[in-house]
């Protein structure tokens, strides 16, 4: 059990958490969310014993082993596959000693404990997390050195999962992640036998792999049952009744001061202004409920349309070196209004696809057909080193706009999300969704007619994701995703293709389909399907052919209501004539003859109602077998 009693954080004289408190007991899987900068790290920190608090305790049952990925990812020569064993430390420290231990009582004691510790399977539990998240038979045995820092990250995550700490703290572990490892990932946690604190801003993640969300918000933190929908859904609702109480409140303490005020010197009403006075001074005021504004990110549109297809690949074959082709066979176009997510494991030639569209890398065979007047931008999270580090936002937007007014520029660097203090920091000192933003707002700023936007993500929190959402549904131009963020995916592409063995080709499932698709449910999903389409089918065609039996009845019970319809308006017409109380002194015998038309009609249409009432209990029950 993780106990946090009134802590208070304090980093660089900046009160993070205040007098906060929380209990998860074990085996709780808990998301921890807040926006950027609110202190969900520093929390970390305080429950590894890295930061002192400043005030109050954080208790952890003796012995509790905790993990979180390792800051520095490792570089050794010594194969992956070696150095995520290495991770369960009295499993590695046992067969040390096994090889060396010569009292049979200790050999007994140690073969007990491996066998508990189910250490001879280590090696295919090993093998299995690595594979999950990307690495092959080969590539485990490769040494770590070969690999670039993003996948180094990878295996600093395996060896934590394989370690299986009793408390396992992840701060934000798909940022290095793929689609496929992040799926992995989720379907890894959730099924993970001890306790999980995660930081995450990926909604699915937290949907899925967790079932409590703790919230930190104003310095505190906040317990709730639920993954993240759940927990926003709730949120929402308690600063609704908050406010509503709120007014509530504030209308009652209007009304008794308005009393107060106008009888306290009046003998007969003194004593209940005076009670009313003691109630004002218990009345605890009710916050406001707080609702962080998040700026939106806007893109401009582009100015002028182009003719589709707007991209257009035939035979293509692209690569980095000559002879050594990364993706071949080609053959794909782009439309003007295309939303495209790429789906496929890193590795595979997402980015390089990215690039080709972008027009930084040529085709080694083929050809490309670019519509006239095209603008393609690109967007990509390693562009982010290029921001000058010295010059802020203001000044990146002025090379872009030399002659412009300054109110303009600084309206221009306004519709990235930047506030006006913000505009005036060194690219160096702004957060990493802060420098996100500045470099959207320059890929997008002469109005592309194709934005492709490379793990876009990775350093927003979730309302910023959902800005992100509502501006890329806004935007008027094609789009090109590649991301790990399956909430994006969903909700802006409606064209899904996969980059894999080589080539890219359209993907005609759904974001589910691939999901299962790598975890080895693809074809049980397929089978699923078609069973189902077979047998939708065949409902289909049985009711159509009780459908064609039925016609003639169906035929009679549509006459019937055109009768009655018929015979219900000559009724009107009758009933409006003898509505006429001079009707009967003018003409008695024209009267009388109404009458009798109108008992004669109602009596019709009463025989014709149950004449319908009988065919439709016939036609469903026929219909109905």
């Amino acid at each position: 059990m993780l106990t946090i009693n009134d802590l208070s954080l304090r980093i660089a004289g900046r009160l993070l958490i205040e007098h906060a408190s929380l209990t998860l007991p074990a085996g709780t899987k808990a998301g921890l969310v807040g926006r950027n900068g609110t202190g969900k790290t520093t929390l970390f920190r305080a429950i590894t014993g890295e930061l002192a608090p400043e005030t109050g305790t954080v208790s952890l049952p003796k012995g509790t082993r905790i993990g979180q990925v390792a800051q520095e990812a490792p570089g050794t020569e010594e194969p992956l596959i070696d150095i995520v064993l290495k991770a369960d430390a009295e499993r590695e420290r046992l067969m040390r000693e096994a090889e060396t231990a010569e009292d049979p009582h200790r050999i007994a004691e140690i073969q007990v404990r491996l066998a508990d510790i189910d250490a001879h399977s280590a090696e295919a539990r090993a093998a299995s997390i690595l594979s999950g998240l990307g690495f092959d038979a080969e590539a485990q045995k490769r040494p770590a050195s070969s690999f670039s820092g993003g996948w180094r990250m990878r295996v600093a995550l395996a060896a934590v999962l394989f370690a299986e700490p009793d408390l396992l703290l992840l701060d934000e572990p798909t940022n290095y992640l793929d689609l496929e490892g992040t799926m992995w990932l989720e379907s890894y946690l959730s099924r993970y036998p001890h306790t999980v604190l995660l930081i995450s801003h990926d909604r699915d993640l937290l949907n899925n792999a967790v079932s409590s969300i703790v919230h930190l918000e104003q310095k505190r933190l906040t317990f709730w049952r639920g993954g993240y929908d759940q927990f926003a859904r709730q949120y929402a609702e308690k600063a609704e009744l908050q406010e509503k109480s709120r007014v509530k409140q504030e209308a009652q303490r209007k009304h008794m001061e308005a009393f107060v005020e106008r009888f306290r010197y009046k003998a007969s009403k003194a004593r209940q202004a005076q009670s009313r006075l003691k109630a004002l001074a218990r009345m605890q005021p009710i916050a406001a409920a707080v609702n962080e504004h998040v700026r939106p990110f806007r893109f401009p549109n582009p100015a002028k349309a182009v003719a589709s297809p707007i991209v257009a690949v035939e035979g293509g074959t692209v690569g980095y070196e000559p002879g050594k082709p990364v993706l071949k066979n080609l053959s794909l176009r782009i439309d003007e209004d295309d939303r495209i997510a790429l789906l496929g494991s890193n590795g595979n030639g997402k980015s390089t696809f990215a690039k080709l569209i972008a027009g930084r890398l040529g085709l080694e065979k083929g050809t490309m057909t670019l519509a006239p007047g095209l603008k393609v931008s690109i967007f990509a999270q390693h562009q982010l080193e290029d921001l000058r580090p010295d010059e802020n936002a203001h000044q990146h937007v002025r090379r872009l706009m030399p002659d412009a007014p300054e109110a303009k520029v600084r309206a221009r660097v306004a519709q990235f999300g930047l506030s006006t203090e913000k505009m005036d920091t060194p690219a160096r000192d702004l957060s990493g969704g802060e420098k996100a933003r500045l470099l959207m707002g320059l890929a997008s700023f002469e109005a592309p007619h194709l934005f492709i936007l490379d793990e876009p993500t990775n350093h927003l929190d979730i309302d910023s994701r959902e800005a992100l959402v509502e501006a890329l549904n806004t935007y008027e131009g094609a789009v090109i995703l590649i991301s790990h963020d399956r909430h994006l995916i969903e909700a802006c592409a409606d064209r899904l293709w996969l980059v894999d063995q080589g080539t890219v080709r359209p993907y005609e499932g759904d974001m589910e389909d691939y999901r299962a698709l790598t975890t080895g449910g693809a074809s049980r999903n397929r089978e699923k399907r078609e069973a189902e389409k077979a047998s939708k089918a065949e409902r289909r065609r049985e009711a159509a052919k009780r459908r064609a039996a039925l016609e003639p009845l169906a035929k009679e019970i549509k006459a019937t209501e055109g009768l009655i319809e018929r015979t219900r308006k000559r009724l009107e017409a009758i009933e409006a004539q003898m509505a006429d109380a001079g009707l009967y002194e003018r003409d008695p015998g024209k009267a009388s003859s109404l009458a009798k038309e109108r008992a004669d009609l109602a009596r019709t249409v009463e025989r014709q109602e149950e004449k319908w009432l009988a065919l439709s209990a016939e036609y469903e029950g026929e219909m109905a077998e």
